[in-house]
C-alpha cells in the first residue's frame, strides 16, 4: 500500500559519450565488440519468466560481414505464442495492482543499468546487429532508450496526477486503469531504443505485453530484455517471443484478449493488421488500441533565401547517417534552381568524404544496410535510375560481396514525380529535384501531395515571412517539422516523434500522448451527503 505521494523531477537527457581515442569508454566498447564477435549467443524465448527453447531457430548476422553469425535464437510457434498469452494474463492482476511508483522504479533502474554496466554490451550488440557506428549506437541504445525509460516514468506521474474537479459534498476521482487484456508490441530493426520502448511504455502503465522483436536484431533486443529482468521486471509482465509475422497475426492479433497493438514498421504491414482487426472486431473483448509509426518519404524543401552551407549539411547528414535507415531520413529534396549548382557541389563533396565500412573501425562513418532483402531493394532503385532518361545518378554505388554496403547516393530527378522522389526507399539514397525559382508555390503543393506519407520534413529559408508561409503550406505534411535543420534526430522530451497519413497514428513516442493510449480511465464519483428527500428538479 502506498502511504505517500511520491514525486520525481523531470529528468535530463542522458549525455552521449564521445568515444575519443584513449578514453575509457572507447576501450570498453572495443573489448566488448571483440568479445561479441568471438561467440555465438544462444537466445531462448522468455515466457512467464522462464527460458523456453524451440527446435525452430533463426540467426542474427553482421550486416557489414554477412557471413558472420552473432546469435542463434529460438522461434515461437503456435504453442509458444498461446502459452505466452496465457502467461501474460496470469501475471496481469499482480502487475497492474503493483503501485505505480514501484513499476516506475523498475524502469528507472533499467535506465541506470543500461547507462552503467550494460552500456558497452547493448551498444556493441547494436553496432554489430544493426551496423551502426559507435556514435549512432550511443545515441540510440544508450541515450534514447534510457530517456524513454526515465521520461515515460515522469509522464506517467503527470497523467496519474490529472484529476477532475469536485462539487460540494462529493469527491470525483479518475482511475487510469490498464487495458483489459494484453498488448502486442512488434518492433523494428533500426532502433534498439524503439525495440525497448514499444513493450515498456504499455507495461509501465500496468499492461502485460507480448514483444516480437525484428528477426535481424534479436540479439540487441535480448540484451534489453535482460536489463529489464535484472531491474526487477516481474515474470510475465513482458513476454519475449521472436516469431514470424504470419504467426503473430494468426495466433496473437486474432486472440479475443488482444487489447492493444504497439508497432513500428512498414505501412503495408500496419494496414494489413488494421484490416484484420476490423474484420475480427466482434471477436474482441474490447476494441483494440492500434498505435503505429510506419513509412515515410521525408523531405527537405529550400527557398531561394536559404543558407547554402546549412542546407548542404542537412542534406548530407539527414540522408546518410545510419545508411538512411532512420524513419526520418531525408529522402527527397526540392532545391531552387538558382541555388542548385552550389548545393550540388557541396553535397557531392560531403558524400565523397563519407567513409563506409566495418563499424568496428571507428574511422568509418557509415556501415551496411540491414540485410540482403534491403540491399536488393535499394540497389534496384539505383540501377533503374542509371537507366532512366528522367534521372541522373550523380554519385553512389554498392558492393554486396562481404557486407551489404551501399555508398552515399545522390540522384538528380528530371521530373518532380520521378519514382525515387515519391516512393519509400529506406537507404542512403537522396533524390533532388531542382525546381525553377518561380515555381515555388507549385512545388510546395507538390511536396505536400506527391506521397501518401507525413512523417518528417524540413524547410530552409532566411526570410521570416517565407518561413511562416512554408510552415502553413506544409502543416499536414509532417508530424515532425524542422526549420533550418535536418529532419532527423528527434530527442525524447524535446521533439516527440510520429507522423500521420500513411506514416502512422501520430501518437508521439516518448510523450504523455503515447502513454494515454495504454490506459482506460474510470471515473469514480463518491457522494458524501446523499439527497434523502427524493425530489425531482
Amino acid at each position: 500500500m502506498s502511504n505517500g505521494h511520491y514525486r520525481m523531477d523531470m529528468p535530463a537527457n542522458e549525455p552521449a559519450f564521445r568515444y575519443l581515442p584513449g578514453s575509457e569508454e572507447r576501450e570498453n566498447i572495443q573489448r566488448e565488440l571483440e568479445r561479441q564477435m568471438g561467440e555465438v549467443v544462444k537466445i531462448p524465448l522468455i515466457i512467464g519468466g522462464r527460458e523456453i527453447w524451440t527446435e525452430k531457430t533463426g540467426v542474427c548476422t553482421v550486416p557489414h560481414l554477412h557471413s558472420h553469425v552473432l546469435a542463434e535464437y529460438s522461434v515461437a510457434g503456435e504453442k509458444e505464442l498461446r502459452a505466452a498469452i496465457d502467461a501474460a494474463m496470469e501475471a496481469k492482476a499482480a502487475w497492474e495492482s503493483m503501485p505505480s511508483e514501484h513499476r516506475a522504479s523498475i524502469f528507472l533502474k533499467a535506465a541506470a543499468l543500461l547507462t552503467g554496466p550494460y552500456r558497452a554490451v547493448v551498444n556493441a550488440a547494436t553496432m554489430l546487429c544493426q551496423s551502426k557506428t559507435v556514435h549512432q549506437a550511443e545515441i540510440d541504445s544508450a541515450c534514447e532508450l534510457a530517456d524513454f525509460f526515465r521520461f515515460n516514468a515522469y509522464y506517467a506521474q503527470q497523467i496519474y496526477e490529472e484529476q477532475p474537479n469536485h462539487a460540494p459534498g462529493e469527491w470525483n476521482r479518475l482511475e487510469y486503469r490498464p487495458l483489459e487484456g494484453f498488448v502486442a508490441a512488434v518492433t523494428p530493426f533500426n532502433f534498439t531504443s524503439i525495440g525497448g520502448n514499444l513493450p515498456s511504455a504499455p507495461a509501465l502503465m500496468g499492461n502485460v505485453v507480448l514483444w516480437k522483436p525484428a528477426s535481424s536484431v534479436v540479439l540487441s533486443n535480448y540484451y534489453v530484455m535482460k536489463v529489464l529482468l535484472e531491474a526487477g521486471l516481474p515474470a510475465g509482465a513482458i513476454q519475449f517471443v521472436p516469431c514470424s509475422g504470419a504467426d503473430m497475426s494468426r495466433f496473437v492479433l486474432r486472440d479475443p484478449r488482444l487489447a492493444g497493438f504497439h508497432f513500428t514498421g512498414s505501412t503495408g504491414v500496419f494496414e494489413s493488421v488494421w484490416s484484420m482487426v476490423g474484420q475480427n472486431i466482434r471477436n474482441y473483448r474490447s476494441y483494440p488500441r492500434l498505435v503505429g509509426e510506419t513509412g515515410g518519404k521525408d523531405f527537405i524543401f529550400a527557398h531561394k533565401s536559404a543558407s547554402v552551407k546549412a542546407l548542404v549539411s542537412a542534406l548530407a547528414r539527414g540522408a546518410f547517417e545510419y545508411q538512411g535507415q532512420k524513419c526520418s531520413a531525408a529522402s527527397r529534396a526540392y532545391i531552387p534552381a538558382s541555388l542548385w549548382p552550389e548545393v550540388k557541389e557541396g553535397v557531392l563533396k560531403a558524400a565523397s568524404q563519407i567513409r563506409t565500412g566495418d563499424v568496428s573501425d571507428f574511422s568509418h562513418e557509415m556501415g551496411a544496410v540491414i540485410d540482403k532483402n534491403a540491399f536488393e531493394s535499394i540497389t534496384a532503385y539505383i540501377d533503374e535510375a542509371r537507366q532512366s532518361a528522367d534521372a541522373e545518378v550523380l554519385c553512389g554505388g554498392y558492393d554486396g560481396s562481404t557486407g551489404y554496403f551501399i555508398y552515399p547516393t545522390v540522384i538528380e530527378a528530371k521530373r518532380p514525380d520521378y519514382k525515387t522522389m515519391t516512393e519509400e526507399i529506406f537507404g542512403p539514397v537522396l533524390t533532388v529535384y531542382a525546381y525553377p525559382d518561380e515555381a515555388f508555390e507549385e512545388m510546395l503543393k507538390l511536396c505536400d501531395s506527391s506521397t501518401p506519407y507525413a512523417l518528417s520534413g524540413a524547410i530552409f529559408a532566411r526570410d521570416r515571412g517565407i518561413i511562416v508561409h512554408m510552415e502553413e503550406a506544409l502543416r499536414n505534411s509532417a508530424g515532425n517539422f524542422y526549420i533550418n535543420d535536418k529532419p532527423t534526430g528527434a530527442v525524447v522530451g524535446q521533439q516527440p516523434f510520429g507522423g500521420a497519413r500513411a506514416s502512422g497514428t501520430n501518437d508521439k513516442a516518448g510523450s504523455r500522448l503515447n502513454l494515454y493510449r495504454w490506459v482506460s480511465p474510470r471515473t469514480i464519483k463518491e457522494l458524501f451527503a446523499a439527497d434523502e428527500e427524493g425530489g425531482i428538479l
